[in-house]
């Protein structure tokens, strides 16, 4: 691509045309018995048909997924939607930033030519999830069940998200009135951001609206919660994200074909990162990724007009601005997961679907060229993060 004219080279980035979701399901909520690639099914169906896709022209579906059953979510859900049967479907694991990991390897392919168009993204049913179970050696064949899988080994910490969150809070000396108050800002704002969010939404079995939102939120309501994970802690139910049922995709292609097939407003793709950080305090290490991210593309963050940062916990994120050098109230500016939920795998996804249409409204960083930063915190201590320009083709 670097001997290419500058243009020729900008017809061929990779951009995210379109992003479709289902409604969001609280943990066995409405979708407490649909299984993860019938959630996905629908919103593949959607992003081809609205997309307007060539029957050969979809090179692959690659989807995120955190604590599903093993397998190629990705291709039964392919299928399901009635995709060509010719799309094989690539299933993708790195916890919570799967979803934005998806995106970002979509993009890379389009722009290494490996296919014209790509949907990515990312599903989660917690409220389906499998049971996990080891087999006892005491007793062959009997199930030893536990939680969650392990992320790191005891040497480096693998605490429970809500254990690191604690961390974190701690470390960063971030108090209980600070996470309460920036979590009542993230009501307030998905609140205000719903109505502007249903042209994306696929309804699925009659839900056609986000189950998830926690309304009527005040100061004084999460003043009353108590702390959720150490008794003399700072994090609570309130200033933390709830497990959510859902699925989100993006249309990847190159600008050229973005053009040609009449999309307006578009994000740009300009690169993305992923970094390691202490196991201990996973939740600061999608900010990492950004720090990483920013020198890799040679990116000032005073350039950055939208930022979309995961919001599993309060603690993290309020952590991660100082890392970074952000005022907490730049981050987020249509809510997040603590209002609307964190379906795993999906979550990286749903800032770029944030991102998009931001970028496409009225007062939105609409102008070419203007800015805008995805990250997402992972367990293990891992995190991603994506860099746009929003882009007008037409």
């Amino acid at each position: 691509m670097s001997g290419l004219p500058e243009d020729r080279r900008d017809e061929r980035r990779a951009v995210i045309a379109l992003c479709r979701r289902t409604p969001f399901g609280r943990l066995r909520g409405v979708f407490s018995s649909t299984e993860a690639h019938d959630l996905l099914a629908a919103v593949l169906h959607a992003a081809y048909r609205d997309a307007g896709l060539p029957e050969s022209g979809l090179a692959d579906v690659i989807i995120g997924n955190a604590a599903g059953g093993g397998g190629n979510v990705a291709r039964l859900a392919a299928l399901a939607a009635g995709l060509p049967v010719e799309v094989p479907g690539l299933t993708i694991d790195r916890q919570c930033a799967s979803g934005l990991d998806a995106i970002s390897l979509a993009c890379r392919l389009v722009e290494s030519e490996a296919g014209a168009w790509f949907i990515a993204g990312g599903v989660e049913s917690c409220s389906t999830a499998p049971l996990r179970a080891h087999r006892l050696t005491s007793l062959p064949g009997a199930p030893d069940f536990f939680s969650r899988a392990r992320f790191a080994p005891e040497t480096h910490g693998d605490p429970s998200a809500g254990q690191a969150a604690e961390n974190v809070a701690a470390a960063f000396g971030i108090q209980r009135d600070e996470q309460d108050q920036y979590a009542l800002r993230s009501y307030t704002r998905t609140a205000a951001a719903l109505d502007g969010m249903s042209a994306e939404i696929v309804p699925i079995a009659g839900c056609d609206t986000d189950e998830t939102p926690r309304r009527g939120m005040t100061s004084k309501v999460l003043s009353r919660f108590p702390p959720a994970f150490t008794a003399a802690g700072s994090v609570t139910a309130g200033n933390s994200c709830a497990d959510a049922d859902g699925a989100v995709v993006a249309v990847v292609t190159s600008r050229a074909r973005a053009r040609a097939a009449g999309f307006n407003t578009v994000l740009e793709f300009h690169g993305s990162a992923s970094a390691g950080g202490a196991p201990a305090l996973f939740g600061t290490a999608g900010a990492h990724a950004v720090l990483k991210l920013l020198e890799g593309i040679q990116l000032n963050r005073n350039a950055v007009s939208t930022w979309e940062y995961n919001e599993a916990f309060a603690a993290q994120v309020l952590a991660s601005a100082q890392l970074l050098g952000v005022a907490p109230e730049r981050l987020n500016l249509h809510g997040g997961a603590l209002a609307y939920g964190h379906p795993y795998g999906a979550s990286g996804a749903m800032l770029v679907a944030n991102l998009l249409r931001q970028a496409a409204m009225p007062g939105g960083p609409r102008d070419d060229g203007g800015w805008s930063v995805a990250a997402v915190s992972a367990a293990g201590g891992v995190g991603t993060a994506a860099a746009f320009r929003t882009v007008s083709l037409q």
